[in-house]
């Protein structure tokens, strides 16, 4: 997955937005957007022009991106890497709940020793790991607590060969409530999750407006920024009270809300032509 970190609690990056709006308005659509419309989209977000074209560039260079001149204008693309990262970003919105609820108690073990020589590949490794849901066990050591398309987190990285990658369960007398413990920083997942639901507790200012599309863009790129720490542990093996669901209770809610009016908004505002229009090339 493309690392698009947030700020935090000031203003989000531009590729952190580029990523749902995408997602959200282009991913299976059958359509290219002009880049025009791209950035008329994020400066409603409060993103300056210069920043939104270098976002742009940014996903063009990672292989997210087409470019396709049509008469003066120029139409942007998915490409085939774009749809699998924007799929991917779907599925752990809207498909897999925050908290393992069926855990079978099937551990994936994965384990690396990477030689300083490549230490860029080896935080590429470890930045796939922790989107996978990997915690560090200890060492070189990592630890999911479900099956993991182990191909999908190694792809395009040299490193892999580096990689050996088992399945178990733990048995006595190992204490899972610790493993866990050890493996995930709990009280710091469970900050992201309550910073969201202050954030975005009270009814936001704009819905139904002009600013609906804006404001339902920054609701799904915080959301994923949680995500994206978040391994999915298992449900019996977290603290009472857990945040999680609440939250995307609170996202789906609001989400919901805000989706008509975005997707006026977007209507009006997007300049789109068929995937299939070639007219002008590359």
């Amino acid at each position: 997955m493309l690392s698009d970190d947030s700020s935090g609690g000031g203003g989000t990056r531009p590729q952190a937005l580029l990523l749902p709006f995408f997602g959200g308005h282009v991913l299976g659509r059958g359509v290219r957007v002009s880049t025009r419309s791209v950035l008329d989209v994020l400066a409603r977000a409060g993103v300056a022009e210069t920043a939104a074209r270098s976002a742009l560039s940014r996903m063009g260079d990672h292989g997210l991106l087409e470019r396709h001149r049509r008469g003066r204008k120029v139409y942007l693309g998915l490409t085939a890497r774009a749809r699998g990262i924007l799929d991917d970003g779907e599925i752990r919105i809207w498909r897999d709940g925050v908290v393992n609820e069926r855990w079978d108690g099937t551990w994936t073990l994965l384990g690396f020793t990477v030689p300083e020589s490549q230490r860029r590949q080896r935080h590429l490794l470890r930045s796939r790991l922790l989107w996978a849901g990997f915690g560090s066990l200890q060492g070189g050591l990592w630890i999911a607590p479900s099956p993991v398309d182990i191909d999908t987190v190694l792809d395009g990285i040299e490193a892999a060969r580096h990689v050996k990658v088992f399945e178990a369960r733990a048995v006595a007398p190992t204490d899972v409530d610790d493993l866990v413990d050890g493996a995930w920083d709990l009280d710091g997942l469970a900050k992201n999750y309550h910073r969201f639901l202050d954030r975005w507790s009270a009814e936001p200012p704009g819905a139904g407006t002009a600013d609906a599309l804006a404001l339902q863009l920054q609701l799904t790129a915080d959301w994923l920024q949680v995500l994206r720490a978040d391994p999915r542990l298992p449900a019996r093996h977290l603290p009472a009270g857990w945040p999680a669901q609440a939250a995307q209770r609170r996202f789906r809610t609001l989400h919901a809300e805000l989706e008509p009016h975005a997707r006026a908004i977007a209507f009006a505002v997007l300049d789109t032509v068929p995937e299939t229009d070639d007219e002008g090339g590359h």
